[in-house]
């Protein structure tokens, strides 16, 4: 008996190993599934999910908006794209005509249009992003950050909503600025300092629309965050809201990007002739922030879901200014303010042959976006048109 003792012992110590082993390979492995269904669940809710409607849905209004399109490309010398979205889904997302005369190059979704003064909105997230963070406050004057600027008393707040009455930068630098090369926004605010150009008006007093006021905000948002406001829009606001085609240029300080634009103007009735740059092309903030039209949809998206900016930073760039004496200005921080029959909050934009719109109406959750670069004239009136094709003909 002894002689199979140690044998039976053996044999029985390998199959409860064996039995342990099962159990332990087979068990649940809780803590990895949990981890990588986190990791989804915060992509899931920093993304900007592109959404686009049904086609067959959308048909109808598709082939009427298509329709638009050729007329006005081959009547009005449209060449440029248009994106509309309704409760927060794509469409309509289209473009026509071409992109490079001499190269018979097409316009497409890659095509990257300068979005003039529809730049603006992004200095203001800026500026409220900044706000937001405690490093600025709007009722902050332009002194606390620039101590040498010659015009006392303006706010922040005051440059939002254009009632700031600076001169215009325009003239300064075609009058003022005597170098080569276009001044940069630091080198112009230096030249404002060192120049002796009346302001309009004391701050508060009135309305006066200002490219000045959103260079002097890019100034500051630089002045702050101590990068340049190209690099702190883009780590602030493309990159979260994944606006990859987009970006801020300066004319001769900064490379032409991929699929970026020129303007053109047409001359004779029939050649499109490109629009160079000037002394007021480096400056940034007022205008020369670059995006696709798709790209524009995820910066309304993002802007109106929370994705960026709080709903009470929110609430303030999407209300009505006023002057010191009470009097409303139809404007917010970056946005025109529209509160008449046809409520609706939205920017234009006009600038070396590009011409370009974007407008929300709200009450009808619909938005318009229309880019174009050969010098277009009646963005308001098709932006008016697109809107009511959609609701004669769509059914959401």
């Amino acid at each position: 008996m002894k002689k199979y003792s140690s044998k039976i012992a053996l044999f029985l110590l390998v199959i409860v190993s064996a039995f342990m082993l099962s159990i332990k390979s087979n068990a649940p492995k809780n803590k990895e599934p949990e981890a990588v269904e986190n990791k989804k669940l915060v992509k899931n809710n920093t993304s900007i999910l592109v959404e686009y409607h049904d086609a067959v849905d959308t048909k109808k209004v598709t082939n009427k908006l298509d329709s638009l399109l050729k007329h006005i490309n081959k009547r009005h010398d449209f060449h440029g794209a248009l994106l509309v979205a309704k409760n927060g889904k794509i469409l309509y997302d289209n473009q026509i005509g071409y992109a490079d005369f001499r190269k018979k190059k097409m316009l497409n979704k890659t095509s990257v249009f300068q979005l003039a003064s529809v730049s603006k909105q992004f200095t203001a997230a800026a500026i409220m992003l900044l706000q937001e963070r405690n490093q600025i406050k709007l009722t902050d004057t332009v002194n606390c950050y620039f101590p040498n600027f010659p015009y006392q008393g303006v706010t922040i707040k005051n440059l939002l909503n254009h009632t700031a009455g600076l001169p215009k930068y325009f003239w300064v630098a075609e009058h003022k600025w005597k170098k080569d090369k276009a001044p940069t926004n630091s080198e112009m605010m230096t030249l404002l300092e060192n120049s002796d150009v009346l302001r309009y008006f004391k701050p508060g007093r009135n309305f006066d629309y200002s490219n000045t006021g959103y260079m002097v905000l890019a100034s500051i948002v630089e002045e702050v965050s101590g990068v340049s406001f190209s690099d702190f829009v883009k780590k602030n606001i493309f990159d979260p809201l994944e606006m990859k085609d987009s970006f801020v240029y300066s004319f001769e300080n900064d490379n032409v990007k991929e699929n970026q634009l020129i303007g053109y103007r047409l001359y004779r009735g029939w050649r499109h002739l490109k629009i160079g740059g000037t002394v007021n092309d480096a400056i940034v903030g007022d205008k020369n922030v670059y995006a696709t039209s798709e790209d524009l949809f995820k910066w309304t998206y993002g802007l109106n879901n929370g994705k960026l900016l709080s709903k009470a930073s929110l609430d303030l760039m999407y209300s009505k200014g006023e002057t010191i004496h009470g009097r409303e200005v139809p404007y917010g921080f970056g946005f025109r303010i529209n509160t008449n029959d046809e409520k609706s909050i939205y920017h234009h934009g006009k600038w070396n042959g590009f011409s370009t719109g974007l407008t929300q109406y709200p009450e009808d959750d619909l938005v318009v976006i229309v880019l174009e670069h050969t010098s277009y004239n009646a963005i308001a009136s098709l932006s008016k048109k697109v809107k009511n094709i959609v609701l004669e003909n769509f059914e959401s």
